[in-house]
């Protein structure tokens, strides 16, 4: 048994080394200089460099005007869909309707369809509405989603228990106030979950950023990257360095919730 443990801490160890990998080379990469990394062998240790190619990526870039809206965006996009969702979720869960099969049906075909074939639509109804460039274009379409609804949806069906529902409307309870007092409070844990998720997927949005958005004003934080990488693209460093400085909230973010991002995952699944 001992023995056994032993190899599967060392596999698991072994696991962590590589997933980790990827983000040591980005910060070694974003160290050092662009000729450190093409010498061979490959300069693999961290560098001095970084002040540097930060300078150069703020001297190209508007960073921080960048950041500020990705940080609207995400924050905006995470609290509506905090709040649709669930809302939608607790009545397909705990409420019937008529064609509440076939709209829960439809909203699992959504959900495995990809979200590329609704591009070209949804930029045309951008257009037309003169919502192109705007951050709002951002943040509207994406207020509520298959996911979150589905996602909720099977939590909320096994943390809100039927019988306080019924005592509830037996008091008098409208729907609002159910969801309110009644429902939300049990489903924190999985909304945790979903707002952690969402606010990543919102963050590191890239495709349809870059189509929309039009003005060099209102670019998000992949977008302006991506520009570095096409004007500069010989320049890793400043490429990489600019990377790591966006990926940085996002860790601080998942280190300060790890423990309830995955509790609350694997709750959520047992539920469902």
């Amino acid at each position: 048994m001992r023995l056994r443990g032993l190899v599967l801490h060392l596999v698991l160890l072994l696991g962590v080394l590589v997933s980790i990998f990827p983000f040591y080379w980005m910060i070694v990469m974003a160290t050092n200089n662009t000729s450190d990394i093409y010498q061979y062998p490959p300069k693999v240790t961290i560098g001095g460099e970084l002040w540097t190619n930060l300078g150069h990526v703020f001297e190209r870039i508007n960073f921080f005007a960048a950041m500020g809206n990705t940080i609207l965006v995400a924050s905006c996009v995470t609290l509506l869909v905090l709040f649709l969702d669930s809302l939608a979720a607790f009545t397909f869960a705990k409420f019937t309707f008529p064609g509440k099969r076939v709209l829960f049906a439809i909203l699992i075909g959504i959900f495995t369809l990809p979200a590329q074939l609704s591009l070209i639509p949804q930029f045309v109804i951008m257009v037309k509405i003169g919502w192109a460039g705007q951050l709002q274009a951002l943040i509207i379409p994406a207020a509520a989603n298959a996911f979150g609804i589905f996602w909720m949806r099977q939590y909320i069906a096994g943390a809100v228990p039927n019988e306080l529902l019924d005592a509830a409307r037996l008091d008098g309870c409208s729907f609002l106030r159910q969801y309110w007092h009644i429902a939300l409070p049990a489903i924190r844990p999985g909304l945790a979950f979903l707002g952690i998720y969402t606010f990543i997927t919102a963050w590191n949005d890239y495709v349809w950023p870059l189509i929309v958005l039009v003005s060099p004003d209102r670019l998000t934080l992949q977008v302006a990257l991506s520009q570095l990488n096409r004007s500069y693209g010989q320049d890793y460093s400043m490429v990489m360095a600019g990377a790591l400085l966006a990926v940085l909230p996002l860790v601080v973010l998942f280190i300060l919730f790890a423990r309830n991002f995955i509790a609350d995952a694997v709750k959520g699944a047992l539920r469902g």
